[in-house]
């Protein structure tokens, strides 16, 4: 009987091995590189609308405190968790600093800035920048700092906003937005404070900022009245 010599088919079987060993990898790699694709699409896509959406334009005056304002939108179907992060966060603050927007929600928030005063007598560039993530939250979920931190590898960039600072004394159409913007945020803010009188019960008086039922007062009254004729009639 014939011997059959096997090693002189492992070169061919040891390429079949290989082509199977290398479409596994390809089939891997593809995969891997489609989920990295996948999930760099979803980060890129952008949950919230902002107006401006490059710079930030401030009034230079040197050694005072200046504003500008930011609306922010949201324009996915979900609600989203938003907050500001500065590179200069000695010298400038946002109100509010973060919040959860609902789907089409949307607020005009403020950014105050100190400017310094120039080391010398040219004006100095300023290198500051905000930086404004976005995370997608179920409904009900409410802001607290730590739920960025759990979630940290789905947070996306928004915006990078660069400081560029305006001059107050020369008209300009980043002047006259910048102002506008104010105004919107300045009423928005007061809108927010004012009492809203159509959500106070009819029937009551308010008093030094207090709701009393009037009807109550009235009672209070009526029997400290009863106690003090009672009282002169022993």
């Amino acid at each position: 009987m014939d011997l059959v010599n096997t090693n002189a088919h492992q070169p061919w079987n040891n390429f079949l091995m290989g082509q199977a060993a290398g479409q596994q990898n390809n089939v891997e790699v593809a995969g891997s590189s489609m989920s990295s694709i996948a999930r760099a699409f979803l980060l890129s896509r952008r949950r919230l609308r902002l107006d401006p959406d490059k710079n930030l334009h401030f009034l230079y005056e040197p050694g005072k405190q200046v504003s500008s304002a930011i609306k922010i939108k949201n324009v996915s179907r979900s609600h989203v968790a938003f907050k500001f992060q500065t590179t200069a966060p000695k010298s400038c603050f946002m109100r509010p600093p973060s919040g959860v927007l609902p789907p089409n929600g949307s607020i005009i928030a403020t950014v105050v800035k100190f400017v310094e005063k120039p080391e010398n007598s040219q004006e100095k560039k300023n290198k500051d920048k905000f930086k404004i993530v976005s995370l997608a939250v179920k409904a009900g979920v409410e802001y607290t700092p730590e739920l960025f931190e759990e979630q940290k590898e789905v947070v996306a960039v928004e915006r990078i906003l660069r400081v560029v600072f305006i001059d107050p004394q020369r008209a300009s159409p980043e002047l006259e937005r910048l102002q506008k913007r104010l105004a919107e945020a300045e009423a928005a803010e007061a809108a927010h404070k004012k009492p809203k009188e159509d959500k106070i019960p009819k029937g009551t008086l308010v008093v030094e900022g207090l709701v009393i039922d009037e009807w109550k007062q009235r009672r209070e009254n009526y029997l400290a009245r009863q106690q003090v004729e009672g009282a002169e009639s022993l």
